[in-house]
């Protein structure tokens, strides 16, 4: 990689989108533009995770090996501070359910609250922060009110209220979460979830897309979702965290109903959770295939016509993080001012869709000119840093 040496094709190792991959790769070839340095950057970072797979799946005893786990178990295990607040918060809110059930506007704040949780939970990404110490890890995760507040001045595209109205006017509906980071970041994820569906008569399904393979570092797999709910459980897992008892009391309450939920059916992972690494045999993995490929998302309906369809069944899909908004605009260098809806090409108006992202690559679209230019003088590094964010939402076409 640092001596930009040709990349090598994918061995076939039984596993999805080895053609797909050396198909790309044979033509960046003939471009003469197959090293590190000189290939469409998302695709050479798609690649990377999917060669080191192929190197655990065609061993022997390797193949359900996670190299990045035990470094999102690390990370994850620093979060307790900030999960036992939010414990805290969620048994207020069980305590004035009765209140909050009868009041919309009261369910539209707390709605637009815990989009802003999800949406700065995202500001914990392994595979860009690498070196922090717990105290940076704790101040990236502050998520209670009064940080949410003082963050929305960093929030350069804000349709809050858009989709909002969009799913009040639903009843019992499906919300899907396409994943990005495992650890505080689910969790958030799973709070959010938990929120919808028993506090909300709008919701009554969550279906949560996760990657069947190492990638990026820290993103969800079915054993990282199933040890999230399993570690809530865990009284002592957070055991370098200083808590009451009454804080790990509104945990455990809070990760019981949860783990309840995954139990019935109410909260879902989109493959069964004892899924291994790569999919396993069978066709259980259709749905979750797809997420890591090399592909934009543009094409999903001719690239993978089963999980179109499947999300076309959604009243709402969540895509989490960075790569997620990078595949969903196609990676391209937009002007900034193009509309969220002509950066999602064809994929625009298939389901009604939100993306959460805070900036940490170049492409950035559907903002307006007056902000655009105010952020500029301010920050030349919004687009990289993180520190910004877009909440972009489009309705379903008609």
């Amino acid at each position: 990689m640092a001596r930009d040496h040709a990349l090598e094709p994918i061995p076939q190792d039984g596993e999805p989108h080895v053609d797909l991959y050396n198909g790309r790769l044979e033509r960046l070839t003939q471009q003469s533009r197959n090293t590190w340095f000189t290939a469409p950057w998302l695709y050479a970072e798609c690649y990377l995770y999917r060669f080191l797979r192929s190197l655990f799946a065609q061993s022997q005893h390797w193949r359900d090996y996670d190299p990045f786990f035990s470094q999102k178990v690390d990370v994850f295990q620093k979060s307790g501070p900030s999960i036992y607040r939010i414990a805290s918060s969620m048994h207020d809110l069980e305590i004035a359910k009765a209140n909050v059930e009868s009041d919309e506007g009261r369910i539209g704040a707390l709605f637009q609250e815990m989009i802003q949780m999800c949406l700065w939970g995202n500001a914990t990404d392994l595979s860009l922060l690498t070196h922090m110490t717990l105290s940076d890890i704790q101040n990236l995760q502050t998520v209670e009110k009064e940080a949410q507040s003082a963050r929305k001045q960093f929030i350069m595209k804000d349709d809050q209220g858009q989709v909002w109205k969009h799913l009040k006017q639903v009843k019992g509906g499906r919300v899907d979460f396409v994943l990005d980071n495992a650890g505080f970041e689910v969790f958030t994820d799973l709070v959010f979830a938990d929120f919808l569906v028993t506090y909300t008569p709008h919701v009554s399904k969550v279906v949560f897309h996760g990657k069947l393979i190492p990638w990026f570092v820290s993103d969800v797999t079915p054993l990282d979702f199933k040890y999230t709910i399993a570690s809530l459980l865990d009284e002592t897992y957070f055991s370098s965290a200083p808590a009451l008892q009454e804080q790990k009391d509104h945990l455990n309450e809070m990760a019981t109903r949860i783990s309840k939920y995954v139990e019935e059916g109410v909260l879902m992972f989109s493959v069964p959770i004892e899924t291994p690494l790569g999919g396993g045999d069978g066709d259980v993995s259709k749905l979750g295939e797809f997420w890591t490929s090399p592909l934009p998302f543009w094409n999903m309906e001719q690239d993978c016509a089963e999980l179109w369809n499947d999300l076309r069944k959604s009243d709402l899909v969540i895509f989490k993080g960075d790569l997620n908004y990078r595949k969903l605009t196609g990676d391209i260098k937009w002007p900034s001012t193009t509309s969220f809806e002509s950066a999602l090409g064809p994929l625009a108006g298939s389901f009604p869709l939100l993306s959460l992202r805070t900036n940490k690559a170049d492409v950035a679209v559907g903002i307006d000119q007056e902000i655009l230019d105010e952020v500029e003088q301010k920050d030349k590094k919004w687009r990289v840093n993180g520190k910004y964010a877009l909440i972009s939402f489009l309705p379903k076409a008609k």
